[in-house]
């Protein structure tokens, strides 16, 4: 069972799995079985991919070759054409990204392109993607999919999932469901041995993650009693990948047809994984899962997380402005607010023109990063903020509302950056954290924040205005 402060380590990126991470399906396919529609178009995969990020994803998985029953397989050199302008493009966003493969070389070649993560269908069987993982630190995802048999012999990879299912368990015909004995131990035996095989090559556990592989050589019968039984799976004690997004089983239970209408489905399946243990979501719609599982995340579990605000005014009533805007955070849903920095006069920054009054709020928070945002959004617009594109740093501003750090959290989307990409050079975001906590600098250096000494940074402070009387008003 993993410990509740758990990370999954992916490369240069430790994923928090205190909470539900969610992983964006992209297809670089003409024929998914969810999605694809007979084209291959590069770029508005790379849209999409910012669009998940933007929608919640933790996460984009790149994959070049359908997975669908009697697909055709593609080849290296085809996968990677397929794959490598996508990984380049999402890489630059510094997000983790994973690429979806059974070809080693492709593999390597994403790794080298930095991606964080190798989700590897035929769940490491073959000798040279074990070395792959190991000659590299990335993220390694097992999956119990084509020819599972419970051992790490290189075997050849069938493509159609209707073909060369597990080996037949005998039932009992007045039960619903096969027995679960014999499943669980084939699947738990596999994803275990494939695990252990990695950790044998040098892949730390903590870089595993075990997916039982819904869909891949399963009936919707097995598939059901695998999902019942994912506390089992998540006792295993690595970090757990739910993949059942439009699945066929998905399909079969709910009675839907057609792939792209099971999402409402799907997320009925999600909840219940995450109830059971586990914290990576593989999905194709990010908004409605993201959604789903924020608003149960929020009343099912305690999670209150710390975060930094920070504050800036440099139009009207500064101090008044400032004030008002702690308090409204204040009053954030699922959110307070620990303590407020003292207000600083600094220096103009980003192209804005006149001086600047800054402050720094703690916050606890059990609100979703993606969800605090649009809040502190909120908070600008209920002060008046108002936005010119054309002027540098968006003009002049009642209040902004930079959302600096949140405890275990990363995001690379456009809407949102956590950390901060630029709070280790702003003078006016780290000398106000002094009045926070003892060593601002060491802090963030922990966090892996990087701070420019003093004179290399930006908006320098050059007075102190005095306390923010939030709690009175």
């Amino acid at each position: 069972m993993l410990r509740e402060d758990s990370v999954w380590r992916c490369g240069k990126h430790e994923i928090s799995l205190v909470r539900p991470r969610i992983m964006g399906i992209l297809n670089v396919t003409p024929d998914s079985f969810s999605d694809g529609d007979g084209k291959l178009d590069q770029k508005a995969a790379v849209v999409k991919g910012l669009d998940m990020l933007d929608q919640g994803a933790d996460i984009i998985d790149i994959g070049g070759e359908s997975t669908r029953p009697g697909a055709t397989p593609v080849d290296e050199q085809e996968e990677a054409r397929r794959v490598i302008p996508v990984v380049r493009s999402l890489v630059a966003t510094g997000a983790p990204i994973s690429i979806d493969t059974r070809h080693p070389e492709v593999a390597r070649m994403c790794v080298r392109l930095g991606c964080s993560i190798v989700n590897d269908v035929s769940g490491f069987t073959d000798p040279d993607m074990v070395a792959v993982a190991a000659e590299t630190s990335c993220g390694c995802v097992v999956i119990c999919g084509r020819e599972a048999k419970g051992n790490s012999s290189r075997r050849s990879v069938v493509l159609d999932n209707a073909h060369t299912p597990m080996r037949p368990v005998a039932s009992n015909r007045r039960f619903t469901l096969p027995e679960e004995a014999p499943i669980m131990r084939e699947v738990m035996g596999f994803l275990g041995d494939q695990a252990r095989a990695l950790m044998r090559a040098g892949v730390a556990h903590d870089r595993i993650c075990i997916d039982p592989g819904a869909g891949f050589d399963k009936d919707t019968d097995k598939d059901v009693v695998i999902q019942r039984n994912t506390k089992k799976l998540e006792s295993m004690g690595y970090a757990l990948m739910q993949a059942v997004s439009r699945k066929r089983y998905v399909g079969d239970i709910a009675g839907v047809d057609e792939p792209v209408e099971r999402d409402a489905a799907t997320i009925g399946q999600t909840i219940w994984a995450v109830e059971s243990g586990a914290r990576v979501l593989r999905v194709h719609n990010v908004g409605e899962v993201a959604q789903a599982v924020n608003s149960y995340w929020s009343v099912a579990k305690k999670d209150p997380r710390r975060g930094f605000v920070s504050l800036g005014s440099n139009v009207g009533d500064r101090l008044g402005n400032l004030t008002r805007a702690v308090k409204l955070i204040n009053d954030l849903p699922l959110t307070c607010v620990v303590a407020a920095s003292h207000a600083y006069e600094t220096e103009p920054a980003y192209g804005i023109e006149t001086a600047v009054a800054n402050a720094v709020v703690e916050i606890r928070t059990e609100l979703a990063p993606m969800i605090l945002i649009e809040r502190l959004l909120d908070v600008e617009n209920a002060l008046g903020r108002e936005r010119d594109s054309t002027k540098p740093g968006f003009g002049p501003r009642t209040i902004d509302c930079d959302l600096c750090w949140v405890e275990g959290e990363e995001h690379y989307g456009a809407r949102l950056r956590l950390p901060h990409p630029h709070l280790g050079e702003r003078d006016y975001v780290l000398v106000p954290m002094e009045d926070l906590m003892h060593d601002p600098v060491r802090f963030l250096a922990h966090a892996g924040v990087p701070v420019l000494p003093v004179e290399e940074r930006v908006g320098h402070v050059v007075a102190e205005l005095g306390v923010l009387e939030w709690e009175t008003l």
